[in-house]
């Protein structure tokens, strides 16, 4: 699976930094960097651009969400796995929008190479253990039936943002966005009306997190 590879690591717990480190090194992937705050994680990411990042939630002066964020605009292709010692709903709210993969630190070190053997097929990938926590509950099976593109669309129209505005943040062009809520529309159900599927956002918005 490792083919070569390459990732940043950030975490501000040396220890934890070295084992992933070693870890990955042992299972034949390429560490570029390490980093102990987000500001130097991201000044890493954007010199050596890794396949993958794997940033702790709660490091100094950035956190890996916020990192997350700031490298949403550069366009190159990264994969963001999050490690966090708690379940949190922000991490959530982001899976598909600015990161791709979310795993406790509590999790056995072999659900990272399910999370990254995932993220490689180009799917979002939460933690077993959150899955089976009430944290992450969706209330709705229907999202089931979408693809993450679409989760994603969904989750910025919540924002109030325009098919324009979505086709700038998610570098699609505007007939692709319109496409992929068209599609959604016959997989929910919805009538063809212009704000059918406005509504059914805000009603159905816990379930999008």
């Amino acid at each position: 699976m490792s083919n070569g590879l390459s990732f940043i690591l950030a975490d501000d717990h040396p220890l934890i930094l070295e084992g992933n480190a070693a870890f990955l090194s042992k299972n034949g992937f390429l560490i570029k960097g390490v980093a102990t705050n987000g500001n130097d994680a991201f000044n890493q990411i954007l010199k050596e651009q890794p396949d993958f990042a794997i940033l702790d939630m709660d490091m100094p002066v950035l956190n890996g969400i916020e990192v997350a964020r700031a490298l949403k605009g550069k366009q190159f292709h990264i994969k963001i796995i999050i490690l966090s010692l708690h379940k949190n709903e922000d991490i959530l709210r982001n899976i598909g929008l600015c990161i791709d993969g979310y795993i406790l630190k509590e999790d056995a070190l072999s659900e990272l190479l399910t999370c990254i053997d995932v993220l490689l097929s180009h799917k979002n990938y939460v933690s077993s253990t959150i899955k089976n926590a009430s944290l992450y509950d969706p209330k709705n099976e229907e999202i089931k039936n979408l693809t993450v593109s679409e989760v994603k669309i969904l989750r910025l129209i919540a924002k109030n943002m325009t098919s324009q505005e979505i086709a700038d943040s998610l570098f699609l062009s505007k007939r692709t966005v319109e496409k992929h809520r068209s599609n959604v529309v016959k997989k929910l159900h919805l009538d063809s009306s212009p704000h059918a599927l406005v509504l059914w956002v805000q009603k159905n918005i816990d379930s999008l997190l």
